[in-house]
């Protein structure tokens, strides 16, 4: 860690093949909130080239450890060959979905679902189907870590706020969480403080796909 108190830790999501344009700081842990591939394509072949000029790339930077969650474009870990993709991320970082790792006494929970829209990987209907992903989300988490925003925070677009309502209300009974990192509403980019939650839309790429957001660095305390 930094230091005795503080875990600085980078996050970044939706770099869309265009990651080689993003600088990335030092830190102890290095997040990508998912959207790596810029094809978005169900084509197995596709979307494990782009999953291993990702790795290669996430795979050299120093930070001791690294998180990735997926996307509604990568269809690699949704598909048939999802096993072998996730195989494929052990050597470079910690894949999350549905699930925790601990870094230094801190617990970070992933998960990649979004509401549907245009059947994109890893979309669930809004109700009751999306609420039941979200429940699993275990309560001493710190830091989650998913795909898509809740509603009304950092997730306003051309179509209005699309964030998810039952993620927000999940997130506001987690007890021990102090951030919530995501991305997905590229033109939502930034952070915003909702009472004890620091929420932080990590999209790299601005609403036109041009990657010229720049990483978003964390002390955590």
């Amino acid at each position: 860690m930094g230091d005795d108190s503080n875990m600085k830790i980078v996050a970044i999501s939706d770099t869309h093949s265009m990651h080689d344009s993003v600088e990335v700081p030092d830190g102890d842990v290095l997040i990508h909130a998912g959207d790596f591939s810029g094809r978005g394509s169900r084509d197995d072949l596709e979307e494990f080239l782009d999953l291993e000029e990702f790795l290669e790339w996430f795979g050299k930077f120093p930070h001791k450890n690294k998180i990735l969650v997926a996307g509604n474009h990568d269809w690699c870990f949704e598909n048939s060959r999802r096993d072998e993709a996730i195989a494929m991320t052990k050597e470079v970082c910690t894949y999350l979905e549905d699930s925790s790792i601990v870094i230094d006494g801190i617990k970070f929970y992933g998960a990649p679902w979004q509401p549907e829209f245009c059947n994109w990987a890893f979309n669930v209907p809004r109700g009751s189907e999306l609420a039941a992903k979200w429940a699993k989300i275990e309560d001493d988490t710190n830091v989650l870590i998913t795909h898509g925003p809740p509603h009304k925070i950092l997730d306003l677009c051309p179509g209005g706020y699309v964030g998810c309502e039952d993620l927000l209300e999940a997130v506001l009974k987690l007890p021990k969480l102090k951030y919530h990192i995501f991305g997905h509403i590229h033109e939502s980019y930034g952070i915003e403080k909702f009472l004890d939650v620091t929420y932080v839309n990590a999209s790299n790429c601005t609403g036109s796909y041009s990657p010229n957001n720049s990483a978003t660095v964390i002390d955590y305390n």
